[in-house]
């Protein structure tokens, strides 16, 4: 991923595994602060008050805090390697929480490790990605007739139309990841001159 960007969870999901009688239960969430991160778990836990642990971690404002919990398991089994899940596919923003039922059987710390691991990668894989990326957006406008070449135009960059106006000029804004630096300068060279572009922001967008 780029400097700038990241990526985060998608979707919140629930996706249960059970290893050895134990259930596992992974929870996802996207996450943009701390505190949401803690009203995520708090909810978790009011949900499953009877299981036997709710083991968690989170990766939050940027990447810059991020924390873990073993909730009783044995020290290391369970928050660290989930932590090293976030890390190890990039994501910021997320929080995970796996709730575990003992269904009599130890793992052993190895097994442990593995069941939280996996129970977090599986989680996450359901839930899915998206990109969040520092993006121009550009306001352009151009003739009805130039409309088929835009569509092609656009094709070849990873963009998001925000909004289409078709009056007497088609007038579209569209989010172009920043680090596309040459965007307007091809478009230009493409229609030939005859488009109109005007740089609005600079901002954060979602891609999916």
């Amino acid at each position: 991923m780029s400097i700038n960007g990241y990526i985060r969870v998608k979707n919140s999901i629930e996706k249960e595994i059970v290893i050895e009688k134990s259930r596992f239960i992974a929870y996802t969430k996207m996450v943009e602060s701390e505190e949401e991160a803690k009203e995520f778990i708090d909810a978790i836990r009011k949900k499953h008050p009877f299981a036997t642990h709710n083991c968690y971690a989170y990766v939050v404002e940027g990447g810059k805090v991020a924390r873990f919990s073993d909730d009783g398991e044995p020290q290391g089994t369970a928050g660290i390697p989930m932590l090293e899940v976030l890390k190890n596919r990039g994501l910021k923003d997320t929080a995970v929480v796996v709730t575990r039922y003992f269904g009599g059987i130890k793992l052993g710390a190895g097994g442990l490790v593995r069941a939280y691991s996996s129970c977090t990668s599986a989680g996450l894989d359901e839930a899915g990605f998206e990109e969040n990326i520092i993006s121009n957006v550009y306001k352009i406008t151009f003739g009805y007739e130039k409309y088929s070449l835009f569509l092609k135009f656009i094709e070849k960059y990873k963009q998001k139309t925000l909004s289409s106006d078709f009056a007497e000029d088609i007038v579209i804004k569209i989010a172009v990841p920043s680090e596309e630096v040459d965007f307007c300068e091809k478009l230009t060279d493409y229609f030939l001159g005859k488009v109109e572009i005007q740089k609005e922001s600079e901002v954060f967008v979602v891609y999916g």
